[in-house]
């Protein structure tokens, strides 16, 4: 009997450790199914917050987009202002323009430097500050421009007797050799101020006024400018065109712009056969090419300026 009994324990402390054992293998089976389908899940599903962020994140890179193409749009449109305003500097003050080129360099390096660690946040919020700054700029430079439009039209035809084209035909901007400045004279080979610039074309090139005026001058014999023709523009403006070889005006004639004054030549103390221009504002020489307006571009402007400076030697 005690056998049994020993016997039956046995058996029962068995089983019991078969059903611990079962149950503890179901539990890591369903512990692993559960960690697997939340991976399957996490993988191929957002959870709500994720969802949320997301769809937040696809938002502001869309409003920053297009922020960003606002914002070049508006800086195309600020550069050919910035153009026009250089431009109508030049004519009025007769001097190059301040460069901010580099000093922009140094703002957009100083700039990028600050942005670094900022959040998408704060960077949409200050480009959409520099936007609304740059469009209360566009809105002041066009109220200027307006009433500069106004200034040019009550000027009516006041404005045909400033010098605003070249003399001689020069399309390729490659004729012009010497520019306004100090410039060594070929002839006694110092640095002398040479108070206009120089063109370099053949013999017999027509020579036109560069605005409407009465001549003033007629100089068939100088032993240093040569042949020479002043024209009087009237409002202080004065031009003078030197070396020539024939002259087609005489003095108290009244000429247009783009009329044919003279024909080139090489008169006078010259180099070589060019044509010697000057304007005159109020009795004092002014660099001529900030007075070709009407003919360049901006780009061109800075083509021109760019060649006549890489000549150091005058004609005359």
């Amino acid at each position: 009997m005690a056998g049994k009994k020993d016997l039956e324990k046995l058996r029962r402390r068995k089983r019991r450790k078969q059903r611990i054992i079962r149950a503890t293998v179901h539990a890591f089976v369903w512990l692993g199914m559960a960690v697997l389908y939340y991976l399957g899940f996490s993988i191929f599903f957002d959870t709500p917050f994720e969802y949320r962020l997301k769809h937040s994140t696809d938002r502001l890179r869309r409003e920053y987009t297009e922020l960003a193409q606002r914002y070049d749009s508006l800086q195309m449109v600020l550069g050919n202002l910035n153009d026009r305003d250089r431009s109508v500097f030049r004519t009025l003050f007769e001097s190059e323009p301040y460069d901010f080129n580099s000093e922009s360099e140094r703002r957009q390096s100083a700039t990028y430097e600050k942005i670094i660690g900022r959040s998408t946040r704060q960077l949409k919020r200050e480009l959409r500050e520099g936007v609304a700054a740059m469009e209360r700029q566009l809105d002041e430079l066009n109220g200027t421009y307006l009433e500069l439009q106004g200034l040019i039209d009550s000027a009516g035809s006041g404005c045909n007797n400033i010098p605003s084209i070249q003399p001689v035909i020069n399309k390729q901007l490659t004729l012009l050799t010497t520019s306004y400045g100090m410039r060594i004279n070929p002839f006694q080979k110092v640095l002398r101020s040479h108070q206009g610039v120089d063109y370099a074309i053949p013999e017999g090139s027509r020579v036109f006024a560069t605005a409407d005026g009465t001549v003033k001058e007629v100089s068939l014999r100088n032993s240093t400018s040569g042949q020479t023709v002043v024209i009087d523009h009237g409002g202080g403006y004065e031009t003078l065109y030197s070396h020539l070889g024939r002259i087609g005006v005489r003095r108290g004639q009244r000429v247009r712009r783009g009329d044919i004054i003279a024909l080139s030549g090489n008169s006078g103390l010259s180099l070589a056969p060019h044509l010697h221009y000057e304007v005159r504002c109020n009795g004092m020489r002014v660099d001529p090419i900030h007075y070709f307006f009407m003919e360049l571009s901006p780009d061109d402007y800075q083509r021109m300026m760019r060649i006549a400076r890489s000549g150091m030697q005058s004609f005359d």
